[in-house]
């Protein structure tokens, strides 16, 4: 019985091999067609195990899983890299970042060092220029946010406006006077 599960593992194996050219120099076109297709379902199973903030990229830690992945990935079809090696890799990443997105809800400071953390750009109307500064940001790229975000042309109109950890500017408005 033993003898039998371990010949139909070789040949599952020598299959494999075959299939995907794992031991091949010269990848042709069929082991690089399969090897996408494989690929393609391994990376749809990992990206669909991984948190849904990363696939929204919502902060420099998510895109740097995204853009970590595809470099990785891609290898896997090429043949650049071991195949299942590759793949572990980029599971590894997938796990990785999870680990760290729990460990960085469970301590906030982690999360703050990982992911950044918010910025106060307008308060009451008016602009904190050193947080302007420290941000990188014109005086046109605020204005351009206030206007595409929220439609408001002035930033006296605005109650707060923060530079959120993924880099887009969030708006909350004045509330007009109430009599």
């Amino acid at each position: 019985m033993r003898e039998t599960a371990v010949t139909v593992a070789s040949e599952i194996w020598i299959t494999l091999n075959w299939l995907l050219g794992l031991d091949e120099d010269v990848l042709s076109v069929h082991h690089m067609v399969l090897r996408a297709m494989v690929v393609f379902l391994f990376a749809l199973l990992i990206v669909r195990l991984a948190s849904k903030r990363f696939i929204g990229g919502n902060t420099a830690f998510d895109m740097v899983l995204g853009v970590m992945i595809g470099s990785v990935i891609s290898r896997a079809i090429t043949g650049q890299s071991p195949f299942f090696a590759t793949l572990c890799a980029s599971f590894t990443l997938v796990v990785l970042h999870a680990l760290l997105g729990k460990a960085a809800f469970r301590f906030g400071y982690l999360g703050t060092v990982i992911k950044s953390q918010t910025r106060v750009l307008i308060r009451d109307g008016k602009v904190d220029w050193d947080a302007m500064k420290q941000s990188d940001l014109s005086q046109n790229d605020l204005l351009e946010a206030l206007r595409l975000r929220s439609g408001v042309a002035d930033w006296e109109d605005v109650n707060e406006a923060r530079l959120e950890r993924n880099g887009e500017i969030s708006v909350i408005h004045k509330r007009s006077n109430e009599t």
